[in-house]
């Protein structure tokens, strides 16, 4: 950390009474964010330091307010510098489902609590559930986002480069798929809807006791997009028992969805993850020497299997199949 950020953070603890707090790494992520435990004198609390331009710390702070005013269980902002970046927040402890299906606990209990949770949020009218100056999950952002798949995955498996036609080939499938995702309703997408971010609040009841971590990039997109996110983990496996009792559970709280609709845009919405996925975690080890990402991609190709099963992703399977095959979805970690 550059000495003028030290100087920066120590000087926003000062001022908010926190300077002589005891201060540990609590984590980092694949963005530029770390967070440091305080254990101070009043209690536990959570630094982040979210360095700008890379950051903006006003959009966490937007959905965080949004997102409690509707009951959700979110971190509570302390105290804040929005242009330094700096937040302090609301400490709501260690047990993400992360580390407590890592001990044992009930995989049905946790992936219920957090299906209900995304049901909840759906269930509010859509102008609701979506605040201002949340941008649309649309199709200029989509395209750029399955572009990092060639501009960095295929030279971390040394593909050779594809000519401009093969591209805007690929370029033209995903513009006649990606219409197909909002055959369902629209609501808020928490974004990055995965065991690393939810936690288990046991003192709190219904879908309080789940704890909303890193919704910073929310948009508003799918309903398909945070469940299929969840189901579809790019960092552990979830047994095809689990997912469809989830998907299920999801379709039978809401009778006007349809099933095959619902399916599409699953469908849909999985291969652009994935595939934005595989391109970002191929980055982090190229641009930001983070390789450790890389040990998941396998299982990123193995849901993409999956998905370009679906009869509306025909283009879009036949294309991998030509210009990524199987050789090049081994990764040398």
């Amino acid at each position: 950390m550059p000495v003028n950020r030290k100087i920066t953070i120590l000087s926003f603890l000062q001022k908010h009474g926190w300077d002589s707090a005891k201060r540990w790494r609590l984590a980092g992520d694949a963005s530029f964010r770390k967070y440091d435990r305080l254990e101070g004198k009043s209690g536990n609390a959570v630094l982040m330091d979210a360095p700008p331009p890379h950051e903006n710390v006003r959009s966490f702070v937007r959905i965080a307010q949004h997102l409690y005013s509707h009951g959700f269980s979110v971190p509570k902002v302390i105290a804040e510098d929005m242009e330094a970046g700096i937040l302090l927040l609301e400490d709501l402890g260690d047990d993400t489902y992360t580390h407590l299906l890592a001990h044992g606990h009930d995989e049905r209990e946790l992936y219920t609590l957090a299906t209900d949770t995304l049901i909840a949020l759906h269930r509010l009218p859509e102008d609701q559930a979506i605040p201002n100056a949340v941008s649309p999950y649309d199709t200029a952002r989509l395209l750029e986002e399955v572009g990092r798949l060639l501009e960095w995955y295929m030279p971390l498996v040394n593909a050779s480069l594809l000519p401009s036609s093969v591209i805007d080939e690929y370029n033209s499938i995903w513009q006649s798929i990606l219409p197909l995702a909002w055959k369902v309703p629209t609501s808020l997408i928490l974004f990055d809807y995965h065991v690393d971010n939810l936690l288990l609040l046991p003192e709190r009841s219904g879908i309080r006791s789940c704890g909303l971590l890193d919704f910073q990039d929310a948009v508003a997109g799918p309903v398909t997009y945070d469940l299929m996110s969840l189901l579809e983990d790019a960092r552990r496996d979830v047994s095809s028992t689990l997912s469809v009792y989830m998907k299920q559970r999801y379709l039978n709280a809401f009778s006007s969805l349809v099933p095959k609709d619902f399916e599409t845009s699953w469908a849909v919405m999985a291969a652009q993850r994935h595939t934005r996925v595989i391109g970002t975690f191929a980055r982090l080890k190229l641009r930001d020497g983070k390789p450790h990402y890389l040990q998941h991609i396998p299982r990123l190709w193995r849901y993409m299997d999956q998905c370009l099963i679906h009869p509306s992703l025909k283009d879009l399977k036949e294309w991998y199949s030509e210009y990524i095959p199987q050789a090049l979805r081994v990764v040398i970690t």
